[in-house]
């Protein structure tokens, strides 16, 4: 059986697009699937241009989560930054705890300390 389809992993993808619905209003969420694993994306809609990735493999039993800062250049053209990686969350409580704090700035408090220093 296709790893996508399989109740775990509609299990897990659920149960994290059903913690995100607090923050419909805020960010525009998308989920893809891959060969190799699923992925949820969240594209803030507001002035800070950032975007979040979930990505789960079907191959491990932890998540990983990413945050980038989206520039455009003059012709509109999107390149992103990278701000903030954790690539060993095991659960799924730990995974929406990390989110969470990424939401509220984690990741670009980070992001100022390393240029400050």
């Amino acid at each position: 059986m296709d790893p996508k389809y399989c109740s775990k992993t509609q299990k897990e993808v659920s149960t994290v697009l059903k913690s995100l619905f607090e923050w419909e209003n805020l960010f525009s969420i998308k989920v893809k699937y891959f060969f190799e694993g699923w992925a949820v994306y969240l594209r803030e809609e507001s002035m800070y241009p950032r975007c979040i990735v979930i990505f789960k493999p079907y191959s491990k039993e932890s998540f990983s989560i990413k945050s980038f800062e989206i520039n455009f250049d003059k012709i509109k053209s999107e390149s992103y930054k990278e701000l903030y990686v954790n690539e060993s969350i095991y659960s799924i409580s730990n995974l929406l705890s990390e989110l969470k704090q990424i939401i509220y700035g984690k990741d670009m408090l980070g992001n100022i300390k390393k240029l400050l220093l």
